[in-house]
């Protein structure tokens, strides 16, 4: 499982505070602090080792800032879309791929074979349970993925759970060295920037990393566990370094971590998911034409060519990779030419077991009665999207996916095929 992340929000600065439980088991992993660089991040495990996972790498890419859904995907039979983005709205001749209903945004180009060959589709309507238009708080809501419950790990460490998931890179966040809030619990995960930096500070010949086991022997393995974890992950990430690509990535953030994601899968080092983040979506201003040099434009060109390219290096076997985001934009653009916070988004969804080419979800429509407060309604909570790639793809079950997502009782959309 993967998921992507970069964050540009609205120039405000976002509340980094620790849950108890976190702050708990961070506290654990403390004497870890002194002897892991900005490479390194890892968490306390207590399972048993698992069997051998068989299932899906889930890619999970996160789109921080807000996404506008009905920029990518977008509603070109509703003539109401048209009437609110007077000057933002996609031209109908510039669609690719798509219907009488739905169509592409035409930087997404680079996806269209995808989606012509069933490997990828999108779910339109789709949000949280109820509406909020604060960054911090929505994605907090997000990655817990437990509204109304007093649950507070995160969403992908209790499904690294159900499945007995415990190698050193079960689950991983690629591109920042700061743990992914959907993996916050006990877990083990590991962050990384990158395969190649991954190091221990003033690592030496594996010094540090012999001193480090030796320091922690004997110790109860409720303490020694972080350093465990340490060591095991650099040995692990080690292995993936001589797994290269011939497929060329774009050479950016979302590119590279990308890259490294599918070292990881083809190395079968044991990744069961990856999360990824992908910013700059908090566009209140200047969204621009759909065209180069347009920013939405440009955002979703750059999207698509990393997605193209990893889905090349790994031919989408044994993968599906979804994008989320905290919430869409409003359906009016506003006076600055962009779009303030709002609800109702689209998905984007790519693998092998996808049943693509179409959009999901029931379309609400986008006249002023079928809003919510001046925004998309939604009508397919996200966690029903990715709860049923978890069953089908995944290997969760039925019991361990209320675990995963506590009081969710959503039908299947009929997104994926059953491995």
């Amino acid at each position: 499982m993967l998921i992507l992340k970069t964050t540009t929000e609205c120039g405000c600065a976002e509340n980094n505070g620790l849950t108890r439980r976190g702050l708990l088991g961070r506290g654990l992993a403390a004497g870890m602090a002194g002897l892991t660089g900005a490479g390194v991040s890892t968490q306390l495990a207590f399972a048993a080792t698992p069997a051998a996972y068989t299932g899906d790498v889930l890619v999970v890419v996160s789109l921080r800032g807000g996404f506008d859904g009905l920029s990518a995907v977008v509603p070109v039979g509703d003539p109401d879309y048209y009437a609110a983005r007077p000057g933002i709205a996609v031209p109908k001749e510039r669609i690719v791929a798509g219907d009488a209903m739905f169509g592409l945004h035409p930087a997404l180009s680079p996806l269209v074979p995808l989606w012509q060959q069933g490997r990828m589709a999108a779910v339109h309507a789709v949000g949280q349970a109820a509406p909020n238009r604060s960054h911090f708080a929505a994605m907090e809501e997000l990655e817990r993925a437990a509204a109304g419950t007093s649950v507070r790990t995160g969403w992908l460490d209790r499904m690294l759970g159900g499945l007995g998931a415990t190698g050193p890179l079960a689950g991983v966040s690629v591109g920042s060295a700061q743990p992914h809030r959907a993996f916050a619990g006990p877990s083990p995960d590991l962050s990384l920037r990158g395969i190649d930096t991954f190091t221990l500070s003033g690592e030496s010949n594996n010094r540090m990393a012999t001193a480090l086991s030796a320091l922690y022997a004997g110790v109860p393995a409720e303490l020694a566990a972080p350093a465990r974890a340490a060591v095991g992950a650099l040995g692990a990430v080690g292995a993936v370094r001589a797994v290269t690509s011939t497929v060329t990535y774009p050479d950016t953030t979302l590119g590279r971590a990308l890259r490294d994601v599918a070292r990881l899968i083809k190395s079968k080092a044991g990744l069961t998911a990856a999360c990824v983040d992908s910013g700059d979506w908090d566009m209140h201003e200047g969204l621009g034409a759909a065209a180069a040099g347009g920013r939405m434009h440009d955002n979703l060109a750059g999207l698509a060519a990393a997605l193209a390219a990893f889905a090349a290096d790994t031919a989408l076997e044994n993968v599906t990779v979804l994008t989320i985001s905290e919430f869409g934009r409003r359906v009016a653009e506003n006076g600055s030419g962009g779009l303030d916070h709002g609800y109702g988004n689209a998905m984007l969804v790519l693998g092998g077991g996808v049943r693509g080419g179409a959009v999901y979800g029931a379309w609400p429509g986008l006249g002023t009665a079928r809003l919510v407060n001046g925004d998309l309604k939604v009508t397919t909570d996200y966690r029903t999207v990715i709860g049923e790639i978890l069953r089908k793809r995944c290997g969760v079950s039925a019991t361990a996916l209320g675990d995963v997502f506590p009081g969710v009782n959503g039908n299947d959309l009929g997104l994926v095929l059953s491995r």
